[in-house]
């Protein structure tokens, strides 16, 4: 970067502005506390004033001269301005209260900030061993010639095979507290770092979304074309880059067997006698889930936008031909009492004519005799094998099932359930997992994955289904 580059970062950039303020201090130490450190998203402006007010007074301990003297409220307020933005104040839909959520701006502020506290020990083994292994990736993962490829994979397993050998023996290489403490801080970091990434993505897709919305609120085009530019920014988002990145992370967490990984291999560190365990770490993949679902959900937005519009479009087109239709009435009733100033003169081709042997003549209809007494018959055996042929999906059962598997604040795929609990019902156990409506589980469907479940129906003839991604929820 040059002299000007830095000179616009330094006056623009809401960071740097955070850095240089009187009371950046103050900034950080509650917004960094109460919405970073705690991974709090979108929160009432009422809980956020009154934390605020909590550390207002314990800091003013001279009442006749505060050191920050204007109310919770009010430095609220001027955190969350256009020319600030610090904090991003909104009002969900549905609701009249105010909120507010962090900005990327305070989250690189405060990672800046916390980045200048002195350490005691700086790793720097396992990062060397993090690139290395980075590069070997990025190089035989781009390998067209077979043979080169087949040469790694049989050096992997030649080291594999050395390295059961000599457990067999007995002989265990295992990492000293130094190695340890080198990983685990590499751990923290990394971790950390996808929590304010997350943030960043998550504020890129909802300038995407403001954009959109823009986009229809000027539109005096066609709805073709509006429609069109719409789509393919739709699409632009998900075949980005950052887009499938974020795909591929969010459908990894969506695994339960991959969060139970991930919870047996943080309990087992936080275990290790030589770690200063870091109390974020033991639930820092339910962060993760919370921080994917929030961008998720802004994506999501963006195509709902689509749906508003087109709904708002008909309703103006109805209104539009109603009041066309009102127009011609009025008019016509006005001409109904008085002819019009000018004829029509309408020229006939001829002169219809019906000669009278072209009439049919009289048929007389033969009289229909009624019998309506019904002859006693014998009683019969009612077939009621029907009435129990019907195919009853207990729902309840179902959304017990999720809850066994699905803990709370999380997400899993619906292919994932049905491994567990396979299919026992065919095609209307599906449909009644699509239809759930429980206040704790939400079901969700993305046209633009795919989920192949394949069950057996009555006759015991296997089955596949073709359907969208389902992702069900649990709240």
């Amino acid at each position: 970067m040059d002299f000007d580059d830095i000179e616009a970062v330094r006056t623009r950039h809401p960071a740097w502005r955070l850095l240089r303020a009187d009371n950046a201090g103050l900034v950080l130490a509650f917004l960094g506390g109460f919405f970073v450190e705690a991974n709090r998203g979108a929160t009432a402006g009422v809980e956020v004033a009154g934390a605020l007010n909590d550390l207002l007074d314990s800091l003013n301990t001279d009442p006749d001269s505060p050191r920050f003297p204007k109310a919770a409220a009010a430095y609220l307020d001027d955190w969350s301005g256009a020319e600030v933005g610090w904090l991003r104040r909104f009002y969900p839909p549905g609701s009249d209260d105010v909120h507010y959520e962090a900005t990327p701006a305070l989250e690189k502020a405060n990672s800046w900030v916390e980045s200048l506290r002195a350490r005691s020990f700086v790793g720097t083994e396992s990062r060397l061993h993090t690139v290395v292994e980075l590069l070997r990736q990025i190089v035989h993962g781009t390998e067209t010639d077979p043979d080169v490829r087949l040469a790694e994979l049989r050096r992997q397993r030649d080291a594999l095979d050395r390295e059961i050998e000599a457990v067999e023996s007995g002989d265990l290489q295992l990492l000293d507290e130094t190695g340890v403490r080198d990983r685990y801080q590499q751990l923290s970091a990394t971790a950390r770092d996808l929590l304010s990434d997350f943030r960043e993505v998550e504020d890129n897709f909802r300038s995407l979304d403001r954009a959109a919305r823009e986009r229809i609120a000027v539109w005096d085009g066609s709805k073709g074309e509006l429609l069109g530019e719409l789509v393919t920014g739709r699409t632009d988002i998900s075949s980005s880059d950052q887009g499938r990145s974020f795909q591929a992370f969010h459908d990894f967490l969506l695994s339960d067997a991959r969060q139970d990984e991930l919870s047996g291999l943080l309990a087992a560190v936080d275990r290790l006698e030589a770690v200063d365990s870091d109390r974020r770490l033991g639930s820092i993949h339910h962060e993760w889930s919370e921080a994917a679902e929030r961008a998720q959900r802004t994506v999501r937005q963006i195509s709902e936008q689509l749906r508003r519009f087109l709904d708002d479009r008909v309703w103006l087109e109805n209104r539009r031909v109603i009041e066309l239709v009102r127009t011609v009435e009025t008019a016509a009733l006005g001409l109904r009492d008085r002819a019009p100033d000018i004829g029509l003169e309408l020229d006939q081709a001829g002169v219809e004519i019906m000669l009278p042997f072209e009439r049919p003549l009289y048929d007389a209809t033969p009289a229909t005799r009624v019998d309506s007494l019904v002859t006693p018959t014998a009683a019969e055996q009612a077939d009621v094998e029907s009435l129990f042929a019907q195919t009853y999906v207990d729902q309840a059962r179902l959304a017990r099932r999720i809850r066994d598997i699905v803990p709370r604040r999380s997400s899993a795929l619906l292919t994932d359930i049905v491994d567990l609990f396979p299919i026992e019902q065919g095609a209307a156990e599906i449909v009644a997992y699509l239809a759930l409506d429980d206040e704790e589980i939400a079901v969700d469907l993305d046209e633009t994955g795919e989920t192949l479940l394949d069950y057996s129906d009555v006759s015991g003839t296997r089955r596949r289904v073709r359907m969208p991604k389902v992702t069900v929820t649990r709240r």
